[in-house]
């Protein structure tokens, strides 16, 4: 049974993060800025990443990373975001980096009043993520994708989680989660059954609808990334390239 049959179906995808910019930057839609901040909310840590990576240090990274937003949520700013560029991740690293490349003029109000609070940024947990996904040889903008990569894949697992919760199938996720972190070959069926008292064989058939759905609502979350979603299948190989996968 389908976790949760009120889903949208694959096909149908939510509207893009680039229609939330675009309705953010016109004066008309006056609530349509808060999407965009919860958009940021979601999407802080890769371009928090990206700036550490840059060579600033943890503290000034988290204000630079608020002042950043601050800045992406005036108008003015998001009046020149264009879709045609392609996807939300470039335009969001680019926009950042450009940010950055500017930043002399901004030192001054940065210093007087640190970074503009658009969203929380625990600095305990920022420092704690970037500690474990650091790899010495990353770029910026290699470290910037690999953090955007592991956000999708973890928004994904949430939405997942947040299904079978609301199905009274929080035990079966729990036992069947460890088998997406694994090729079919590599799970532990036998396990799996144990945990949830049945045969192997149902296990089996749980995990493979696990990870079916899954793969189905990465695609969505990467879809709404994306100005069009015939695009999700280059985003994904780029995506775990940037994994090493």
């Amino acid at each position: 049974m389908h976790p949760n049959p009120t889903t949208p179906s694959p096909g149908r995808f939510p509207s893009t993060h680039w229609s939330r910019v675009i309705a953010a930057a016109d004066p008309q839609r006056g609530r349509a800025r808060e999407p965009l901040g919860e958009l940021c909310r979601a999407y802080w840590y890769p371009l928090y990443a990206y700036i550490r990576r840059r060579g600033n240090g943890p503290e000034r990274a988290r204000d630079l990373t608020q002042d950043f937003f601050a800045r992406l949520l005036e108008r003015g700013t998001l009046a020149e975001a264009d879709p045609s560029r392609g996807r939300f991740r470039s335009f969001l690293r680019t926009v950042c980096a450009h940010y950055l490349a500017n930043l002399r003029d901004r030192e001054a109000a940065i210093k007087r009043g640190g970074g503009v609070a658009t969203m929380p940024i625990d600095a305990v947990e920022a420092e704690g993520r970037y500690e474990r996904e650091l790899a010495d040889e990353l770029t910026p903008e290699r470290i910037f994708d690999r953090s955007w990569a592991l956000a999708l894949l973890g928004r994904a697992l949430d939405r997942l989680r947040r299904e079978y919760e609301e199905a009274g199938r929080s035990a079966t996720f729990d036992a069947l989660r460890g088998g997406l972190e694994f090729g079919p070959g590599d799970v532990h069926y036998a396990t799996m059954a144990d945990r949830l008292g049945t045969t192997e064989a149902a296990a089996r058939v749980a995990a493979h609808r696990l990870r079916r759905r899954y793969g189905e609502l990465l695609r969505r979350e990467i879809a709404s990334t994306l100005d069009d979603p015939a695009d999700v299948e280059d985003e994904i190989r780029d995506l775990f390239a940037s994994l090493g996968a």
